[in-house]
């Protein structure tokens, strides 16, 4: 028997004898490291809490472990910590890529109860816009700007409207759920998938009784994890005034919302507008998308019902002209 082998022997039989375990061949900080929580003590143990921080954050198993030696085991510190170092590195993979045009993108249109929400979130590719990461992106800014509006003490009387700009959206707060804000969970958006991004704007639209908002969105399509967000590249909200809740209102608000997403109105104008010439741009003088004999305001006015305002957005709108200046 060789020299080597009866070393490796007598090794094997000195860890199996020993009371304290087996030889560990490791610094003592390691050591330490290594078994600082409970859940490295068993097997089963530590590969169902492996396998349930990797399902709940989505990242890799390789920063999963790490996360829970770096926490002793602790489930929600390890999430956090995995939060964190995605966060510092989705900042640093931000600063990179600024300035990089974000023309693709989506608008989200999320509607709840009296309040209705618009948003729009710019990427550079029409293929990472199809990601599900990306359009849970949409989601959470739809539903951050939904949870600001809600928690805006005003009477109504009669209708509200508000927009808000890039950097206000990037300060509201993500939601009860989540820490941050949404400036967070866009540089967690950038360091998952490698593209520029931008939280663009976001506008809502609050309505009390005998008021009414229609809604579309072009190319629709419904949020796997939150029934009432439709996602696609046109939207439009329109408010109107009703004297009594009808039958068939959702279908007349969606098209009117058609319209102002096809024929780009700047403005509502009255029945009492001639069609033709600088009218063109009233939304109730130009031609009826649907039906180009009349006019909106000849389509809308036996339907018992006032449209008052609208918001349209487009996405990627104005950013030709940005570059042109």
């Amino acid at each position: 028997m060789s020299l080597l082998r009866s070393l490796r022997l007598y090794l094997v039989g000195w860890a199996g004898s020993c009371p304290v375990g087996p030889l560990l061949l490791q610094s003592p900080q390691s050591w330490h490291t290594f078994h600082t929580g409970p859940w490295l003590s068993s097997s089963a143990s530590s590969k169902e809490l492996l396998m349930k921080l990797r399902r709940k954050t989505g990242y890799s198993f390789v920063n999963c472990r790490k996360a829970l030696e770096t926490c002793g085991g602790d489930l929600k510190q390890a999430e956090s910590w995995l939060h964190k170092q995605a966060q510092k590195e989705g900042w640093s993979r931000a600063a990179k890529l600024h300035g990089r045009k974000t023309k693709e993108g989506l608008i989200g249109l999320l509607q709840e109860g009296n309040t209705t929400v618009l948003v729009e979130v710019n990427c550079e590719t029409d293929f990472v816009s199809r990601n599900l990461k990306f359009q849970q992106l949409v989601q959470q800014v739809a539903l951050g700007t939904l949870l600001h509006c809600q928690n805006l003490k005003d009477q109504l009387s009669t209708y509200s409207k508000g927009f808000l700009n890039s950097s206000e959206l990037s300060e509201l707060p993500v939601g009860p759920e989540r820490e941050g804000c949404l400036k967070d969970q866009l540089a967690l958006a950038i360091g998952k998938l490698g593209e520029n991004m931008t939280l663009k704007r976001a506008a809502w639209v609050k309505v009390p009784a005998g008021f009414y908002v229609g809604s579309y969105v072009h190319g629709a399509m419904h949020s796997p994890s939150l029934h009432n967000l439709v996602l696609g590249k046109y939207g439009a909200l329109v408010v109107c005034e009703t004297s009594e809740r009808k039958a068939g209102l959702e279908d007349l608000g969606r098209r009117l919302g058609q319209h102002v997403v096809g024929m780009a109105p700047l403005s509502v104008g009255s029945l009492d507008d001639e069609p033709g010439g600088e009218a063109e741009t009233k939304m109730l003088s130009q031609p009826y998308l649907l039906d180009p004999s009349i006019t909106l305001g000849q389509y809308v006015q036996p339907q018992g019902v006032s449209v008052v305002d609208f918001v349209r957005f487009e996405c990627g709108e104005g950013e030709e002209a940005a570059e042109a200046e």
